[in-house]
């Protein structure tokens, strides 16, 4: 058989043609035995608050390479650009966050503390590593000099607070300046896009509402529309900060507004749109501390639940939050407080013989929904009970308290009423014209509710004694 010209060309040429072969990483982490945590760790990515394991190594205790005590992260395949954790499996937080970006072959030696790394010395083949430590250094030692400033601008002497003044200014550029060299001359690294990104707003000088400003302008540069970013802690920081943190003391109505701010931008984006809300739902839902939150998740239910903007909801899953907002909202601030009539500690059946919770010649009254067994609730009816006789003593006694004895057992209730000398409208038992868990959304105690002279609810969280009068206070002055 003869072999064309032709094809003897083609078959040298297949000879020669290089084999393609996968990727291969090699990403070595360097620990010093006294600072290991465990015998194997993980390459996780960040979700959130958690993180998605992606790869694991054990601890090798012989010399790799000249190197001792190192986890090895061998294999074929291309990691997506980003930034990643070394981790325990079940931990809550890294050991160290890294990036890859370029480079999939690179070592970083830790301390036994498992600090930051020096760029220069402790990271090996990584240049996109290196700039991400110098970076993350800078950030700490500017934190540490800050505090040490803030601490001298408490002094009482004029010269020292003038000093510090001036070196927090000083600091201040030295930062702005820093970046904008550092991060114009490594622009390359996704570290640094992450961080130009994610950073705050500037605010001008000139504008009035400093405040406003900043959380109108917060999401101003960030890319939504890169799904990449969930996978980075950078996203799950700005969210976190964003609704709690700078509007953590908010009203319900401004953080509202805010909050429809960045959602309305994201709605029609499904990752997007779960990544926020899965967070931050929760979070809001019967928040034992924060006034007004139940108030903000029954909108956020109503506004994009209700309305089909979170299409990965399960249709029983919107039924269930619909009817939670629509029992929340019966306790919300501003709705009319539903009147209790109900049997005193002579529980009589008869309904003649029942006290309403409303018709008080107090102006407020506290509803006081309380358990005898209940440690906590025995410490703050005592304390309650103390600030009722010296305001009854003062003959200024702004507010009445119906004290509800959520007990089964009548006796039991009846007794601790007795034995304690509590000076309240004392009501319990089953004789009672509604359901005052509906009614009040009273899902444990002790749970407090203040009523107004309308009676509407002006208050649905457990304040401490001390803060009762303030708060009645604050509120009067707020609608003069």
């Amino acid at each position: 058989m003869t072999i064309k010209p032709i094809s003897i060309i083609i078959l040298l040429l297949t000879l020669f043609i290089p084999r393609v072969e996968a990727q291969k990483y090699e990403m070595t982490f360097v620990i010093p035995k006294e600072g290991q945590p465990d015998s194997v760790l993980y390459i996780g990515q960040h979700f959130r608050d958690q993180f998605i394991v992606m790869d694991s190594a054990k601890v090798c205790r012989r010399t790799v390479k000249d190197v001792k005590d190192s986890y090895r992260f061998v294999g074929k395949g291309k990691w997506e650009t980003g930034i990643y954790a070394l981790m325990q499996k079940d931990a809550k937080k890294s050991i160290i966050d890294f990036t890859i970006d370029g480079s999939q072959r690179f070592t970083i030696y830790l301390t036994a503390q498992h600090e930051v790394p020096d760029p220069q010395r402790n990271v090996v083949g990584s240049a996109a590593n290196q700039v991400m430590f110098t970076c993350i250094n800078k950030e700490n030692e500017a934190k540490r000099r800050m505090r040490d400033i803030e601490q001298r601008m408490k002094s009482a002497d004029a010269k020292v607070k003038e000093e510090a003044e001036q070196d927090r200014k000083l600091l201040t550029k030295e930062m702005v300046d820093f970046e904008n060299t550092y991060f114009e001359q490594n622009k390359q690294y996704r570290y640094i896009q992450l961080a130009k990104m994610m950073s705050g707003p500037e605010v001008p000088e000139e504008v009035g509402d400093k405040t406003a400003y900043y959380l109108e302008h917060y999401w101003d540069g960030v890319d939504l529309t890169d799904h990449s970013l969930v996978y980075t802690p950078d996203l799950f920081n700005k969210m976190n900060y964003y609704f709690f943190g700078a509007l953590y003391r908010a009203d319900k109505d401004t953080i509202c507004k805010y909050a429809d701010n960045i959602l309305h931008k994201i709605e029609k984006d499904t990752l997007m749109m779960r990544y926020f809300m899965d967070y931050i739902m929760p979070r809001y839902y019967r928040s034992t501390k924060n006034i007004g939150w139940d108030a903000v998740w029954c909108y956020l239910v109503r506004q994009y639940y209700l309305t089909g903007k979170c299409g990965w909801a399960t249709q029983s899953e919107i039924t269930n939050k619909r009817q939670s907002a629509e029992f929340l909202e019966k306790s919300l601030i501003g709705a009319r407080g539903a009147e209790l009539w109900m049997a005193d500690t002579n529980q009589s059946a008869d309904p003649k013989d029942w006290i309403s919770s409303h018709r008080f010649p107090q102006k407020y009254v506290i509803l006081w929904f309380w358990d005898p067994d209940c440690h906590h609730c025995q410490e703050q009816t005592e304390t309650l009970k103390e600030l009722y006789d010296s305001l009854s003593a003062a003959g200024n006694k702004i507010f009445e308290v119906y004290a509800v004895g959520y007990e089964a057992d009548v006796e039991k209730w009846k007794r601790y009423v007795r034995e304690h000398r509590l000076p309240f409208v004392n009501v319990g038992g089953s004789n009672v014209n509604i359901d005052y868990q509906e009614a009040y959304n009273v899902h444990g105690a002790p749970t407090m509710i203040i009523l107004n002279e309308e009676r509407r609810i002006i208050m649905n969280k457990v304040l401490p004694t001390k803060s009762i009068l303030p708060f009645l206070k604050r509120y009067e002055e707020l609608r003069k």
